[in-house]
């Protein structure tokens, strides 16, 4: 392989890894902070790509973010309601609204399941044109996507800081002693999903925007790249500050971009990045386990050889 080909290796994996990691950060701060796995992650995915398409196709590239935002607050919000209002297991309340989410999101892009976007101006073709003739002009979906990913982890360090922000954290950390402390676990939940949903929204708008297209099963398997990527990133940053673990996550994501980037190489059909996925994340869930657990096993191993007398 030339170096060319790898050079655009590494920024096509570079690419995806910045629009995926705000779906990671989501994750970040729904599932590592207020210890609540989203399920819903796929469906909020979508609904931003298909609510930012229809904006943008509208005639209005600029506002097609915050309204793949504010939908995806929405999303998190009826889950948030059906977790803590209706008494409905955080699981199962995802997977209704990921469910739901799928007729919402044909309705939005009109009765179909695929838009096009060729011919709209988006934030990344007012971009390009901006650059053009400029040493930068090539980069503009990476300059984006930096801006993006920049932009988030810099809300979350400083919000997480925040009066609010340390409930959220105590929230997922011991429920019960928040509310013995008079904090609405409640509250800090909803506020808590509808901050993360908005960023996975983004995170659909700025990937539909890039690619030109939006498909209704845009999202599928969002949920299960981005814990693998949260998980990748804790084993580089995990036990670390809040920035400093925001980082791993993108950090996370890149590498299981580039991994998911390589294999495509290898011309796997494309029925097999399925596979290959879950096997990253089987991989990143059990790895840090069995790390631990290796000397046992080596203990282990040398007792059985050595009651058979083999040395």
């Amino acid at each position: 392989m030339s170096l060319s080909a790898i050079l655009g290796l590494g920024q096509t994996a570079l690419e995806l890894a910045l629009f995926n990691a705000l779906t990671v950060l989501a994750l970040f701060l729904s599932y590592s902070m207020l210890n609540v796995c989203d399920l819903s992650t796929d469906g909020c995915f979508a609904l931003g790509a298909a609510v930012g398409a229809v904006v943008a196709i509208a005639g209005h590239p600029f506002l097609s973010i915050p309204a793949a935002m504010g939908a995806g607050m929405l999303s998190g919000l009826v889950t948030a309601v059906l977790q803590t209002r209706m008494g409905v297991n955080s699981l199962l309340a995802g997977i209704i609204v990921n469910t739901g989410l799928y007729s919402v999101n044909i309705w939005i892009m009109g009765g179909s399941s695929l838009l096009n976007m060729n011919k709209t101006r988006t934030v990344f073709s007012l971009l390009k044109e901006a650059l053009k003739g400029s040493p930068l002009g090539a980069q503009y979906a990476l300059i984006i996507g930096a801006v993006a990913v920049t932009a988030v982890i810099v809300f979350l360090c400083l919000f997480l800081r925040t009066k609010l922000g340390l409930a959220i954290r105590a929230t997922g950390d011991n429920p019960d002693m928040v509310r013995s402390s008079s904090i609405n676990p409640v509250f800090t939940t909803t506020v808590g999903l509808c901050i993360s949903n908005s960023f996975t929204a983004l995170s659909g708008c700025l990937l539909a925007q890039s690619q030109k297209s939006v498909t209704v099963d845009i999202g599928s398997g969002m949920v299960t790249v981005a814990l693998a990527s949260l998980l990748i990133g804790g084993v580089f940053l995990g036990r670390r500050s809040i920035p400093l673990r925001a980082v791993g996550a993108v950090l996370g994501a890149f590498v299981f971009r580039l991994v998911y980037t390589l294999a495509l190489r290898f011309n796997l059909p494309a029925f097999m990045l399925k596979l290959i996925s879950s096997i990253i994340v089987v991989i990143a869930i059990s790895g840090p386990y069995l790390k631990k657990q290796m000397p046992l096993i080596r203990r282990g191993m040398r007792a059985r050889l050595g009651g058979t007398g083999v040395r």
